[in-house]
C-alpha cells in the first residue's frame, strides 16, 4: 500500500503520480471533472468510482434548494408569516420583472429599469410563479419560547388580554426578556403556531434522515411535511428511493436509470440538474452504487489534514507532508 501527499491539486500533478504508480485499478473520487480527466489521461483502464458520501451530499444540496423554493407549501403548518411585507414585495417584484419580459424587454434592460441587480432579475425570471421565490423566515430561539403554551392558553381564554398582563404573568414564571421582545413574538404569530417555524435546512434534514433512526415525533413531522403538497411528496419519495441505492448492489444500475427518468419528469428543477450531473458522470456513479469501494475513511483523514494545515499555516509543503504522513 502506498500513501502519499501531493503538493497541489493540479491535474498534471495527479496524472504524473498515477503514471509513476502503475497497477492502480480503482480510483474513488468526488465529482470534480478535473480529477476525472486526470485519471483518464493517466490510464483509461482505471475504474473510477464516485464516492457515495459525495453523491448523498449532492442530493442533499439539491433537495435543500427545492425545499427552500417551496416555503409557501410546507410552512402552512407554521405561523401566518407568508403574507407579510417581505412576501408582498417579492410578489410585486416578480410581476414587475415578468411584465417587462412579456413586452419584449431583455434581462439586461430590466435590471436598470427596476433598479435591481442582473442576477436578481434572472432569479425572478427563472420562476414561473412568485410563490417559489417566497421564503419562510428562520426565527432564532427566543426567551419567550418556554412560555409559549402559557401565552397561547391565556390568549385562547381571553383574546383581548393586554400584553402588559401577559408580560407580568410570564415574568412571575421566570421570563427575563423585555416587553418589546414579547410584543414582537406575538406579532410574528409565533404564539398561535402549532409549532415553531422550521428552517428549510431543518426540513431538508428531516427528509434526508433515516426514518428508522428518527423519534416518533420526528417521523410524524416528516410525514406531514412530505404530504404538504405534490412537489414535497415527490421530493420525499425520490430522496427515499435514492437512499436505498446507496447500499451497493448490481441491480442499482437499472434502478438509477429509472430514478433519473422520474427525477427529470418531476417539477423539481434543482433535482433535474442533479440527475443531469449523474448522467454526465454515469460510469463512475454506476460503479459507486454497484461496487463496495468508498472514500469514508479518507474523508475523515481529510478533516485531520485541515486541522494540521491550520496549526502550521505558514509551513511549506515538505513540513506539512511529514506531519501528515507521521501523524
Amino acid at each position: 500500500m502506498c500513501v502519499e501527499v501531493l503538493p497541489d491539486r493540479r491535474m498534471e500533478t495527479f496524472t504524473a503520480w498515477l503514471r509513476e504508480h502503475r497497477g492502480v485499478e480503482f480510483v474513488c473520487r468526488d465529482g470534480a471533472a478535473d480529477f476525472a480527466q486526470a485519471v483518464t489521461d493517466a490510464d483509461p483502464a482505471i475504474v473510477q468510482v464516485m464516492d457515495r458520501w459525495h453523491l448523498w451530499h449532492g442530493l442533499g444540496e439539491a433537495a435543500l434548494k427545492e425545499v427552500a423554493a417551496r416555503s409557501t407549501c410546507w410552512a402552512k403548518a407554521g405561523p401566518p408569516v407568508l403574507d407579510g411585507r417581505r412576501a408582498s414585495n417579492t410578489r410585486e417584484r416578480w410581476h414587475q420583472v415578468h411584465q417587462l419580459l412579456d413586452t419584449g424587454v431583455g434581462l439586461l434592460d430590466c435590471a436598470p429599469r427596476l433598479n435591481l441587480a442582473l442576477n436578481t432579475v434572472k432569479r425572478y425570471a427563472r420562476h414561473p410563479e412568485p410563490g417559489q421565490l417566497i421564503r419562510a423566515p428562520a426565527y432564532r430561539p427566543s426567551l419567550v419560547d418556554p412560555y409559549r403554551d402559557h401565552l397561547r392558553q391565556h390568549r385562547a381564554e381571553d383574546p383581548a388580554v393586554p400584553v402588559t398582563r401577559l408580560l407580568h404573568e410570564i415574568r412571575e414564571l421566570g421570563y427575563t426578556g423585555s416587553a418589546n421582545l414579547l410584543v414582537r413574538y406575538i406579532n410574528q404569530g409565533r404564539v398561535d403556531a402549532d409549532r415553531a417555524i422550521l428552517s428549510p435546512r431543518r426540513v431538508t434534514g428531516l427528509l434526508l434522515a433515516d426514518p428508522d433512526r428518527q423519534r416518533d415525533e420526528q417521523r410524524i413531522l416528516r410525514d406531514q411535511l412530505a404530504a404538504a403538497c405534490t412537489e414535497m411528496t415527490v421530493l420525499a419519495t425520490l430522496v427515499s428511493q435514492f437512499a436505498r441505492m446507496l447500499s451497493p448492489s448490481q441491480d442499482n444500475a437499472q434502478a438509477l436509470t429509472d430514478w433519473i427518468t422520474r427525477a427529470r419528469d418531476a417539477d423539481l428543477p434543482s433535482l433535474q440538474s442533479f440527475a443531469t450531473g449523474l448522467e454526465r458522470d454515469r460510469a463512475a456513479v454506476d460503479a459507486a452504487l454497484t461496487l463496495p469501494h468508498h472514500n469514508g475513511r479518507t474523508e475523515g483523514i481529510n478533516n485531520k489534514i485541515k486541522l494540521i494545515k491550520r496549526q502550521t499555516y505558514r509551513a511549506g509543503y515538505p513540513l506539512l507532508r511529514h506531519r501528515i504522513l507521521l501523524s
